[in-house]
């Protein structure tokens, strides 16, 4: 089975510990408002395209909530000072999107 996308939140499991979001290098994820959950948040996939598969969220996802596709049927991006820019800012601000990605 292909994956057609590089991170998937299932997000009936996430419960928006922001874990995955902390590690993440490239700011491929952010977490977001999200009034009908339980602490009022949700991992969210932003920046898909610079997702480099290093699979650090889903392995530390203690709710198996992210899977990422396979190196062998997915190809990812480089990580780039862009992007590990956009991390950065990712977590100054709390684990949230940039205000432009909300």
């Amino acid at each position: 089975m292909t994956q057609t996308a590089p991170v998937v939140v299932v997000e009936s499991r996430c419960k928006a510990c922001s874990l995955c979001v902390e590690v993440c290098p490239s700011g491929t994820l952010a977490m977001r408002a999200e009034p009908k959950s339980a602490l009022g948040a949700m991992a969210s996939v932003i920046a898909p395209q610079d997702c480099i598969g290093c699979n650090e969220c889903e392995l530390c996802c203690p709710d198996f909530a992210i899977t990422v596709a396979d190196r062998k049927t997915y190809t990812f991006a480089k990580l780039t000072d862009q992007s590990r820019a956009a991390a950065e800012a990712i977590r100054a601000d709390g684990y949230y999107a940039p205000k432009e990605k909300r």
